[in-house]
């Protein structure tokens, strides 16, 4: 492991992350005259496409966070239809996609953690999950960061799990232990026509906001305990918007079956919302 990686990821211990994250809160919904040169700048430093937004032109956002939550034209991010077929939720990078080997998931070389901790502590939540499948998927600054459903599923519930807000770049995955499971974050949990499936959204300092469609911002503020929310109506089609970061950080979705199968997607592949990500090859039964 490069020294580099960690003298980057030991100063994280000791910030104050959720203090540093509440003031990028505030300051990315100011609505000042440095927001455009703030969003011009954000352009060119992380090189994003506006060509791709509905709205390309930088001035016509009012906060930098409009800006960062804008939506993206439909067309340019095609929906792989197919029933069984898995579609990415989000524009981003794939960090790991595997197997779940009797509850752990990998993290990186040398690290890996429990569905049951990522979960929040719950048996029976995490029981569907210990021998399924898992991808976790990573937006930069750049990316798209609305989230949409990888598949059609009914909400069971909603769980927020209090934590810190490391980094969750590549090299923090690569040197901090039970990295996803330490952070702040957000678990659906759906019931598919595939078995229960979970989006888990982690937050990451300078994550400044977590928001599901159906329940509006989750975070800020933090609070103390595991907090869980039921939510019977919401039903979501394939490739609808179920929520959004505020900054980048990163999805993980867990799957029940262990049949699917994902071709040719492996670590470190970049891949678009609504593309394929994986195709389910097993019998379809409902429990």
């Amino acid at each position: 492991m490069p020294i580099s990686d960690y003298l980057k990821s030991w100063p994280l211990y000791v910030l104050p992350h959720h203090a540093i994250s509440r003031v990028v809160y505030r300051l990315t919904r100011v609505e000042s005259n440095w927001v455009q040169p703030a969003i011009c700048k954000f352009i060119s430093v992380f090189k994003v496409d506006m060509s791709e937004a509905v709205q390309p032109d930088p001035s016509a956002y009012k906060t930098f966070n409009a800006f960062f939550t804008r939506s993206l034209k439909p067309e340019l991010r095609p929906l792989a239809t197919e029933t069984n077929v898995l579609a990415s939720p989000v524009d981003g990078a794939i960090s790991q996609v595997a197997a779940i080997r009797e509850g752990r998931i990998i993290q990186a070389k040398n690290f890996d953690y429990s569905v049951l901790e990522l979960l929040g502590g719950d048996a029976e939540r995490a029981k569907p999950f210990l021998n399924g499948q898992f991808a976790t998927i990573y937006l930069s600054p750049r990316d798209y960061h609305r989230i949409h459903m990888p598949i059609a599923g009914k909400l069971i519930e909603q769980v927020y799990v209090p934590g810190r807000l490391f980094s969750v770049a590549a090299h923090t995955a690569r040197t901090i232990p039970r990295l996803f499971a330490r952070n702040e974050r957000v678990a659906a949990i759906f019931d598919t026509e595939f078995g229960k499936m979970a989006l888990v959204l982690v937050g990451a300092i300078n994550v400044a906001a977590i928001e599901t469609v159906w329940a509006g911002l989750i975070t800020p503020p933090p609070t103390r305990g595991i907090r869980v929310d039921h939510y019977p109506e919401i039903a979501l089609a394939k490739g609808e918007e179920m929520g959004r970061f505020n900054m980048g950080s990163t999805v993980i979705v867990l799957l029940e079956k262990s049949t699917w199968d994902w071709g040719a997607v492996t670590a470190n592949q970049t891949v678009r919302m609504g593309a394929k990500l994986a195709e389910f090859i097993g019998k379809i039964t409902k429990d």
